[in-house]
């Protein structure tokens, strides 16, 4: 009895397709499983790795004073950072907590009140009648859009109040990654090899200048950026905590966004510079003018000293990734956003400029 070729062949091919969706399938499942798995650890060591990477170079510096000590280097560049860091962050996050939940508490009842203008403000040469009217007039109409918006304000309110919840497990998240930061730095070695090999398995040959560029990025939007807006934002903070301004926690925070989305901090320091002429003593008024000024012009200070090769992002990108990593996942995400999507936009415009048989139109930086 003759056997047919082409039965005998789509059999065998069917049977080889089957177990290709086999192996594919259990291979998807682990793969999911696994993500599954990871995906709680996945922030805290993203984060970990843009630190490790930002201050690679200090680390390095360190190394060669301690004779190549590697692991004593990792250890007090680790505990240096978190001692110079957590004191001021941690007075921040707990003023930043109480803040929003009152406020949270306020808007859910409905009992958000804008003071009237003291007395003083009237007494002002020339602009005090007009600014007294001016206040009253938005005091006023600020009442009757709350009454408007009251649905709205109840689950801005429970939002708030969510926000306030995470700002504790941030603050763990912060601490553990500057652990498993200097886990990453005292195995530098190993980690700098494993990269470069991922690169070359992704693009080939360019797989190097890739991961250069890379580095070099992250270390500039960490250090020239993000660097530069937490140092302003903790020092507005400690300013409006020593000074008595209401709600010092929140205002450090909106210091934070508009400093990370390339605003400044001017939008938020002047309106609270200005309350405290209003509200509080000459002296204590005019040394927060002066404390507030310096940190506004800190960062044309700062940054042509933090920031390197690979930086030239346009602000629209960094606003973006901040604005939409802080949605994502909350304060954590306002950073890691930032420079994943610099990141992003950096590696694309390489990969662009790069022709199909290695050679490049321009010079990847």
């Amino acid at each position: 009895m003759s056997t047919n070729p082409l039965a005998s062949l789509r059999d065998e091919w069917s049977g080889k397709a089957a177990e290709t969706a086999i192996r594919l399938g259990v291979l998807a499942i682990l793969l999911v499983w696994c993500f599954q798995i990871l995906q709680p650890f996945i922030l805290p060591f993203l984060w970990a790795v843009i630190i490790a990477v930002a201050i690679y170079p200090l680390y390095v510096s360190l190394v060669n004073v301690l004779q190549g000590r590697t692991a004593i280097a990792a250890a007090l560049i680790t505990v240096g950072f978190l001692v110079i860091l957590m004191v001021p962050t941690v007075m921040l996050t707990k003023h930043l907590v109480a803040n929003v939940a009152a406020l949270a508490d306020g808007i859910r009842q409905g009992r958000i009140e804008i003071p009237p203008p003291p007395d003083a403000v009237r007494a002002w040469p020339l602009i005090g009648d007009a600014v007294a009217n001016a206040w009253n007039l938005v005091l006023t109409n600020f009442v009757e859009a709350l009454r408007l918006v009251e649905p709205q304000l109840k689950v801005l309110g429970l939002w708030l109040l969510s926000v306030a919840a995470k700002a504790g497990v941030g603050l763990l998240v912060f601490v553990a990654a500057f652990v498993i930061a200097g886990i990453l730095l005292a195995n530098s070695a190993q980690g700098h090899r494993l990269a470069y090999r991922v690169s070359r398995r992704l693009v080939g040959e360019r797989g190097d200048k890739f991961a250069d560029l890379a580095g070099a990025t992250i270390r500039s939007v960490a250090r020239g950026v993000l660097g530069v807006a937490v140092i302003q934002a903790l020092l507005a903070g400690l300013g409006f905590m020593a000074a008595g301004v209401p709600g010092a926690g929140i205002w450090a925070l909106l210091c934070l966004i508009s400093a990370v989305v390339q605003i400044g901090v001017g939008p938020i320091v002047i309106p609270v510079v200005i309350y405290v002429f209003v509200t509080g003593d000459t002296v204590i008024a005019v040394v927060f003018l002066v404390w507030n000024a310096l940190i506004m012009v800190l960062d044309n200070i700062l940054k042509p000293l933090l920031i390197g090769r690979g930086v030239d992002v346009p602000m629209i990108v960094i606003f973006v990734g901040a604005i939409g990593g802080m949605l994502l996942s909350g304060i954590i995400g306002l950073f890691i956003g930032a420079i994943v999507l610099a990141l992003g936009y950096k590696l694309f415009q390489a990969w662009l400029a790069a022709q199909p048989d290695g050679d490049e139109d321009t010079p990847v930086e």
